[in-house]
């Protein structure tokens, strides 16, 4: 990590701890909601931007990490207790899930992980007698740690805002370590990888675990930042969601998926003064900016920054080199 991208994460942290002071409760739960989808989109866009493997599950990891937390809570255990079991239980299934990205590629392999989204989506509205069915499950406690009790909306937020930081550190050192430059050479070119001695199927089954296991955490948020959850809370559209959080903040770019969560979960809740046509206004920026920049908002600041920053001019009698 750069000082300067050190030095604008730091910034960063100290405008969010100072961003929910004076506000209401619904603005606080937003900014809860946009903490926790930025964990899970940046577990997608560590499967997707930095390894190049598609997949429209991450909302069906969520469900999973919030359907084993509320199960737990609920019979008495702890959050800090069944944190972790959710994060094992969807790097265990993402694991497997990882299997079928060694045979096949690109849309093939979003099909494949849009059926796994349907058939646990399918699972949890049908087997009622463990996940409630479509009436959900309710009334799963905040974490209360002695010392700090998150059962208020600003005191939830820091905790969240606290896993966050743990979160981003934590991608942070994967994206820079071995396994990072891996995970890229796997996406640019899988069978130069490969000659290169990078274990292409190691790395795949990895990329899938890892992703899916950020995807639990931020599910595992969701159960006492809601108290409530149903089926259809991580159907496919909530999928397509986070999917679009990581293609609109920028694909493969460490900040991009943080700022599309802002962009997914914030805007629209800005463009509400408009009224009924908020969504259709928020439709067409999204359209106009995939139009104008595949790479998403990051990738637009950087030809933003090129185009004023310019280029160094030769000189014109340099121009053909030096000649005698």
């Amino acid at each position: 990590m750069t000082r300067k991208t050190f030095i604008l994460a730091i910034v960063g942290i100290v405008l969010l701890a100072l961003a929910p002071i004076g506000q209401k409760s619904y603005i606080i739960y937003v900014l809860c909601s946009w903490l926790m989808f930025s964990i899970g989109a940046m577990g997608l866009n560590l499967t997707l931007g930095y390894a190049g493997q598609v997949s429209l599950a991450q909302a069906s990891f969520m469900g999973i990490g919030a359907y084993v937390t509320a199960l737990l809570t609920l019979n008495g255990w702890h959050w800090m207790a069944a944190m972790p079991l959710a994060v094992l239980t969807t790097f265990v299934i993402g694991l497997l899930l990882g299997y079928p990205a060694l045979r096949v590629q690109h849309h093939f392999l979003a099909f494949v992980t849009l059926a796994f989204n349907t058939l646990v989506f399918l699972v949890l509205r049908n087997e009622e007698w463990l996940t409630g069915g479509s009436f959900g499950l309710v009334g799963m406690p905040r974490p209360d740690f002695g010392f700090y009790d998150t059962g208020k909306q600003i005191d939830f937020y820091y905790f969240t805002l606290v896993l966050f930081v743990l979160s981003a550190g934590i991608l942070a050192w994967i994206v820079h370590s071995p396994w990072g430059r891996a995970f890229k050479a796997l996406r640019e070119n899988p069978i130069r990888a490969n000659s290169l001695g990078v274990d292409i199927r190691r790395m795949t089954l990895l990329a899938f675990a890892i992703g899916s296991a950020f995807g639990g955490l931020a599910g595992a948020i969701m159960t006492p930042l809601v108290q409530f959850i149903e089926p259809g809370s991580f159907g496919l559209i909530h999928s397509l969601k986070m999917l679009l959080m990581v293609v609109v903040g920028g694909a493969g770019f460490f900040f991009g998926p943080i700022l599309g969560a802002g962009v997914v979960i914030i805007l629209p809740e800005l463009l509400r003064f408009t009224e009924g046509y908020y969504l259709m206004i928020y439709a067409f920026l999204v359209i106009v900016l995939m139009v104008f920049s595949p790479g998403g908002l990051i990738g637009l600041g950087q030809k933003l920054v090129a185009r004023f920053r310019g280029k160094p001019e030769v000189r014109k009698d340099m121009a053909q080199g030096a000649q005698l």
